[in-house]
């Protein structure tokens, strides 16, 4: 709505919404969060193993990722996950049954099952749930984007809209720059300072 993922060119974190993958100009990588949660969903009501291990596996290799100081598996290594990740939906589309043939007076799409639509999304979209193994700067969930914008939804429930879009825009512009200066570990009343003084560095924590 306000044009800022059609000018993104970066590496777009998201839970596979169909909208999101339309934009072309950007990368796409898909949230461990959300994948975490429909696979022990999955498990729990079904029982299937291929959704446990394939739960263990993307653990396992975020915890191996977050611990490398490239932030990255090395060549052979993500070569062995494909390996394995592929195993596991080989496996899967073994232990899922098949999807009811389509009706002769039947229209639109035939349903399927969550474990069906999730084993068809993992093994359609390999690249983009494994990026993070691959790309140091790609994180493997949206979270941080999500706490990020958590603040926004509580000033919107306690003090409501904004009379004007410049308003809005300049809440934004002060949010963006506070929560940057954060991140790089300057305290917010001294990022405010600076920012009135014009100054543009000072070592974080003065």
């Amino acid at each position: 709505a306000i044009g800022i993922i059609p000018r993104y060119g970066g590496v777009l974190i998201h839970d596979c919404w169909a909208s999101y993958l339309s934009y072309e100009h950007c990368g796409h990588g898909l949230c461990g969060a959300h994948l975490l949660r429909e696979l022990t969903f999955i498990h729990e009501a079904n029982g299937y193993a291929w959704a446990k291990n394939m739960k263990r596996l993307l653990q396992h290799t975020c915890a191996r990722v977050s611990k490398r100081q490239h932030k990255r598996l090395t060549p052979r290594e993500y070569d062995a996950l494909q390996k394995h990740y592929r195993a596991l939906l080989t496996r899967g589309g073994k232990e899922l049954p098949p999807i009811p043939a389509r009706q002769n007076d039947q229209r639109g799409r035939v349903a399927k099952s969550d474990a069906h639509n999730l084993w068809e999304r993992l093994k359609e979209h390999e690249g983009a749930v494994l990026l993070f193994a691959r790309e140091s700067h790609v994180p493997f969930t949206n979270n941080r984007a999500e706490r990020d914008l958590r603040m926004s939804k509580v000033k919107q429930k306690v003090s409501g809209c904004f009379r004007k879009a410049e308003f809005a825009q300049a809440y934004c512009r002060i949010s963006s720059y506070l929560q940057t200066m954060a991140n790089q570990g300057y305290n917010p009343l001294i990022a405010i300072q600076m920012a009135l003084s014009g100054q543009l560095y000072a070592e974080p924590g003065e």
